[in-house]
């Protein structure tokens, strides 16, 4: 390393500045130390964040739906959460999927999700048994419960899983609160047995005839409360319309369905290994297009925060094939 230079005063005098001198002494002296130090610091190790649990229990909750219990093997605790929250389930045959944890927070000795049997994934789900060993990655929160003195939740079917737990926190906290709970009809809607009996309203389209519109959903709503809504994404879409005619001080929503593309524009990927060019049109993801032609690339939330679906680009990034947009060459 050369030796600094320092700088002369600004008065003409051909002298050192002192104080630039000490300053440039100081930050090459800081530079020698970050070079050694640099050297003896240890590689940064990958932080391993898999869970490897045992399915304590399966129990049926509903129609099509199962309910798993999953604990570690040792019986220790499990990874503290909060209400929202919920875990990567990765399957025996490798498959991964995102199920929201619908127990207490409070209970830390298991982990409680249910499912809802609509796919090949969820139909493992439903097949697995007591002592079937699986593995989590979490818990997460996309979906956080944010402390109000008020709320208002709508939940649609399997919708309630996040909600129930927010429901009891609510409770416990003294909160004014209120739920609509919608789905096809009481034999398909899981926990109805777990909710309060006061401030719920249970709203099965068998018995009203029709779906509920948005402006219903949100009836009785308290004045000034946090809105938290997941379901199918007619009724969020319903919810969103006419959630400017109420008095609402938060919005939250969780879908499980990938979001919708608005103001999308076609582009073109190629994938290398495997050769081919593909036309990603103006409303569709590149994840739906590459399935097509590749249907076991991996994939999960489709809503572009679990990674899963994450490909390597020629360029050296990273490309969430569910949500990011644009010409790329992927590593396919």
């Amino acid at each position: 390393m050369t030796a600094p230079r320092f700088p002369p005063r600004l008065d003409g005098s051909g002298r050192r500045d002192r104080l630039m001198s000490t300053l440039v002494a100081v930050g090459a002296a800081y530079r020698r130390l970050a070079e050694v130090s640099g050297r003896r610091r240890p590689p940064v190790r990958e932080i391993d964040r898999r869970l490897p649990l045992v399915v304590e229990a399966v129990r049926a909750e509903a129609e099509g739906v199962v309910s798993l219990r999953l604990v570690r093997p040792d019986s220790t605790s499990l990874p503290a959460w909060r209400p929202g929250a919920h875990i990567d389930l990765i399957l025996p045959s490798g498959t991964v999927r995102q199920y929201s944890l619908c127990g207490s927070p409070s209970d830390l000795s298991h982990y409680r999700i249910a499912v809802r049997r609509i796919g090949s994934a969820s139909a493992e789900v439903h097949a697995l048994t007591a002592g079937t060993r699986v593995t989590v990655r979490g818990p997460r929160n996309a979906f956080p419960f944010v402390a109000a003195p008020a709320y208002h939740f709508v939940a649609g079917g399997i919708g309630i899983t996040p909600i129930l737990p927010m429901v009891h926190r609510a409770e416990a906290s003294g909160a004014d609160w209120r739920l609509v709970y919608t789905g096809r009809d009481r034999e398909s809607m899981p926990f109805l047995d777990e909710l309060p009996a006061e401030r719920v309203r249970i709203r099965p389209d068998t018995e009203f005839g029709i779906p509920a519109s948005g402006a219903e959903l949100l009836e009785e709503m308290p004045a000034g409360a946090s809105v938290y809504c997941c379901g199918p994404m007619p009724m969020i879409t319903g919810v969103r319309v006419d959630l400017a005619r109420t008095g609402a001080a938060a919005v939250y929503f969780e879908r499980f369905s990938p979001p919708p593309i608005v103001d999308g524009e076609p582009f073109r990927v190629v994938l290398r290994r495997s050769g081919r060019t593909l036309d990603v049109p103006a409303d569709r993801s590149t994840l739906d297009v590459v399935r097509e032609v590749l249907p076991d690339v991996p994939y999960s939330c489709r809503q572009g925060f679990c990674g899963t679906c994450e490909v390597a680009a020629e360029d050296g990034g990273r490309v969430r094939i569910c949500v990011d947009r644009g010409p790329a060459v992927l590593e396919l």
